[in-house]
């Protein structure tokens, strides 16, 4: 018996050496797959051809469930499930260390469930833990059924030599795997955000069933599948942005970057490093920054407030719209860029022109499509639509049971002139939702201007109708008519009285003195 066990030892040098050539040529192999479950079926292969057995198997421990599962067992085609502390392989998971089984059946450790399930008959087995370069165990790998004698420490060698190999692999694999499912699944959420954002920034998103309205979600239809430039104009408030990006997103440029500029938020000396972009060493300490209009390359540039852009700027602007590329600051060479460009402004650019602070040339090639956001106090019959629309936009976050107005909170609504368009309005709604005390909201859950304006409004209304065939003074019309004008100069001008005054051809003084008079100073 010792001559026996002597001949299943040695082994020739010639032997040894064709086993571990062979070891280098499969880690090459392994190192070059990718596919988990075909790496799986690699090792296994390798495993029952060089060990001269009659089959492998790798478990793979999922720590969640405290299971060892193989998906690949040659000759079996069904995954094998079970608790990780039972088995052979259990106690080589627990003890960490090789273990060689010459005759499974006659072990307590030998769990013939899994010969029941597929059907193999197992006589002998040689397992050894799958560790990690950081030593973690994440597995047993099994050969099953010596073919001709016993396993030999030559074999537990090899075996442990592979396993190591193949533990490298399957977790790279298992690594790449999870990478690529989270690319995808990133992929997928970005598609899902793409369409939600399309959904949103639509000529559908501009409310209001007034004229101007409508006319607004026309030009928007037919400006989206062009690439010419478009000009909005507007009070602050009255949603040119918002127009903006339903032009973009309805557009064949919709998957491209749209990216939103404020120039009056720009400070001067770094107006023209964050629009055209800068090169580094320029001046100490500045590194390469790439501009916003290149960013928006193959998209659309939104410039908010172009009024408030410098004439350099304006010129260099006027220049990549004209040429097709930008000049970074310090650059040595041009970038070609597509953009489509959406300019705003809340200013007079014929009057700019007129008073040299800003380019004629730039403003026909800005206004090639002008669109005009209407002022709240021009669309008042939009105001009740808005209003409900805020209220479900914002039921839900600030978790108040509100489902409307009463009668008298929608007229006081419409009646104030509303300096702050649809922004102030948004605002308001938010504000009297989080004060109301029932369901619907009050006049008393308004702001104190609004609820000042609605007395004003009705106090004339009902002096005109103070008993039948009594009509209202021209004196008392005159006050009301002159009050709206007055309010409505004042929120267009945002408050500039010399501005006001000009729209209302009076002299700077007369305003003062009118505002004065009818307690508009505040």
């Amino acid at each position: 018996m010792g001559t026996d066990y002597m001949k299943a030892e040695i082994k020739s040098p010639a032997s040894i050496l064709d086993k571990y050539t062979a070891l280098l040529d499969i880690s090459c192999r392994l190192n070059s797959e990718r596919n988990f479950e075909l790496l799986l079926k690699l090792i296994a292969d390798e495993a029952t051809k060089h060990v001269d057995a009659e089959r492998a198997t790798i478990f793979i421990l999922d720590k969640e469930k405290g299971e060892l599962w193989a998906k690949i067992a040659l000759g079996v085609s069904d995954t094998i499930r079970f608790d990780a502390r039972l088995g052979i392989a259990g106690a080589v998971l627990i003890a960490a260390k090789p273990l060689v089984v010459e005759d499974v059946y006659k072990s307590p450790l030998f769990y013939p469930s899994i010969d029941s399930t597929t059907g193999f008959h197992t006589r002998n087995i040689l397992s050894v833990p799958l560790r990690t370069p950081k030593r973690e165990i994440i597995g047993v790998f099994q050969v099953l059924n010596k073919r001709e004698g016993k396993f030999t420490t030559e074999d537990e060698k090899f075996v442990e030599a592979l396993a190591n190999q193949a533990s490298i692999a399957l977790e790279n694999a298992q690594a790449l795997n999870e990478l690529e499912n989270r690319q995808q699944e990133l992929l997928e959420e970005n598609e899902s955000l793409r369409k939600e954002v399309e959904e949103r920034f639509t000529s559908k998103s501009i409310l209001g069933t007034s004229n101007k309205i409508a006319d607004i979600r026309t030009i928007i239809d037919k400006t989206a599948e062009t690439s010419v430039s478009v000009l909005v104009t507007g009070e602050n408030g009255t949603g040119k942005e918002l127009s903006a990006r339903a032009i973009h997103y309805t557009s064949p440029r919709r998957a491209k970057p749209f990216i939103a500029v404020n120039c009056a938020a720009l400070p001067e000396a770094l107006v023209e490093s964050e629009l055209f972009g800068i090169e580094k060493g320029v001046a100490t300490g500045v590194e390469r920054r790439v501009g916003r209009i290149e960013s928006a390359n193959g998209g659309s540039l939104f410039l908010d407030e172009i009024g408030d852009l410098s004439l350099t700027a304006q010129a260099k602007l006027l220049r990549v719209l004209q040429e097709r590329e930008v000049e970074w600051v310090g650059g040595r060479r041009p970038v070609p860029v597509d953009i489509r460009l959406i300019a705003a402004t809340n200013k007079d650019l014929k009057e700019e022109i007129r008073q040299n602070r800003f380019r004629q040339d730039l403003f026909f090639r800005l206004n090639v499509i002008h669109l005009h956001m209407p002022a709240l106090r021009e669309i008042r019959t939009d105001i009740p639509l808005l209003a409900m629309h805020f209220i479900r936009k914002y039921s839900k976050e600030i978790g108040h049971d509100i489902h409307s107005f009463s009668q008298d909170a929608l007229k006081a609504l419409t009646a104030y002139h509303w300096p702050g368009n649809v922004r102030e309005l948004e605002n308001e709604v938010k504000r009297a939702m989080v004060l109301a005390t029932g369901r619907e909201i009050q006049v008393q859950d308004l702001s104190d201007s609004i609820i000042e304006e609605r007395l004003l409004v009705s106090d004339a209304s009902d002096s005109s109708q103070k008993s039948s065939g009594e009509k209202q003074s021209l004196k008392d019309r005159v006050t009301t008519l002159e009050i709206q004008m007055i309010r409505d100069a004042m929120a267009q001008t945002e408050g500039d009285r010399r501005r006001a005054s000009k729209v209302l051809g009076l002299s700077h003084q007369g305003l003062i003195n009118k505002l004065k008079r009818y307690g508009l100073e505040g």
